[in-house]
């Protein structure tokens, strides 16, 4: 039998993040060979995956943010099932080197994520199949945006880690970064359903119409009055849902559009993306 050395033992669980007991079993089952040794490790990570696939990963971390020139920006949001897990360093850390990688690399959409190298041993995906063997729960990218070729990027993280926000504007400018700053945290905090009324699609205006109408024939109005009831009450929902036209949370006496406005005559949001635990 080969001797396995608490050195070896450390190696692999640095290498992999498992425990130091499942490390040791690992490197006995083969023998001492390391490289075989982390496939035992994700081989157990599949089996737990397996058993877990019908678990929800309600809980988890969301992060975003941006590269140094400010033009690119994801946001992220990986999952687990449970809160006491979200909030270990090492689940952080590895959500941290996740977002870092998938901004380096632009990388375009989850499953291109999943497939991307997390280091010279394994995929993203494969870490996170060995990281539910050590963790002992379901992991798994829920959400994830990646926002490009716009002038500027501002990325907002919520404290606690479970709501973020990117938002991209046409220009920069020096009061860019405390613009974007605010735009960010209305949209973490209004959760807006669209930019502009014209971006909202047909099926959520006729349901609004739908509901205004319904409400309207339950409060007794006239059958006639009904459809210019419901419109007026379309205008408040766009108010209230469309970024544009809400009440700038810092000032209530202007708009998110007379703010940019305000801000400068050019300014626009290109786009957004928020990301909400659950």
């Amino acid at each position: 039998m080969v001797q396995i050395t608490a050195s070896e033992v450390n190696r692999l669980r640095k290498q992999t993040g498992a425990g130091m007991m499942d490390c040791k079993k690992a490197l006995v089952e083969t023998n001492g060979d390391f490289d075989q040794a982390i496939d035992v490790l994700r081989k157990k990570g599949q089996k737990v995956a397996a058993k877990r696939a019908d678990r929800e990963t309600t809980e988890g971390t969301v992060l975003a943010i941006v590269n140094k020139d400010n033009n690119c920006g994801v946001v992220l949001s990986l999952n687990c099932e449970t809160d006491f897990v979200a909030k270990n360093e090492n689940f952080i850390s590895l959500t941290e080197k996740i977002i870092n990688l998938a901004l380096d690399s632009r990388v375009l959409d989850i499953e291109s994520l999943k497939s991307h190298s997390f280091d010279d041993t394994m995929t993203i995906g494969e870490k996170l199949l060995e990281q539910t063997g050590v963790i002992g729960e379901k992991l798994e990218i829920s959400n994830y945006h990646l926002l490009q070729n716009v002038s500027h990027v501002t990325a907002y993280v919520h404290p606690g880690n479970k709501l973020a926000s990117l938002v991209g504007f046409n220009i920069s400018f020096d009061g860019i970064v405390e613009v974007g700053k605010n735009v960010a945290m209305q949209i973490a905090a209004m959760n807006p359903l669209s930019l502009s009324e014209a971006d909202l699609s047909q099926d959520i205006i006729e349901k609004e119409l739908e509901i205004g109408k319904d409400l309207a024939r339950q409060e007794g109005k006239p059958e006639n009055m009904l459809e210019q009831i419901a419109k007026g009450r379309l205008k408040k929902f766009f108010k209230e849902n469309t970024l544009l036209n809400q009440v700038y949370i810092k000032d209530s006496k202007k708009t998110i559009a007379q703010y940019l406005k305000d801000s400068h005559l050019e300014l626009s949001i290109v786009e957004y993306k928020r990301v909400n635990l659950g």
